[in-house]
């Protein structure tokens, strides 16, 4: 394998390594929260203050998407066999 092409495939290899591992983008916030309400939390979750409030801010995300689906509850025409489906072929 000649060295430029060899080089730019090591290149890629990192860029891609790199895109794989990098921590999500993260924001830092002060907040003024109840003691006892975050205290109860974190001792439910089992976890951290950061941990439980992404664990709360991903419910509430949750929660919408959810609304959002409730919404279209007889809105969409699904046409399913389902005896066929059951019988495709397995990956």
């Amino acid at each position: 394998m000649k060295d430029g092409f060899r080089d730019l495939l090591l290149s890629m290899n990192d860029d891609m390594y790199f895109n794989m591992n990098k921590e999500p983008q993260v924001r830092r916030v002060t907040a003024n929260l109840p003691a006892a309400l975050l205290k109860e939390a974190c001792q439910v979750s089992g976890t951290g203050i950061t941990e439980t409030l992404v664990e709360g801010l991903t419910l509430i995300k949750r929660r919408a998407a959810a609304g959002k689906a409730a919404k279209l509850r007889g809105r969409l025409n699904l046409s399913i066999d389902l005896e066929t489906s059951r019988e495709r072929p397995r990956r």
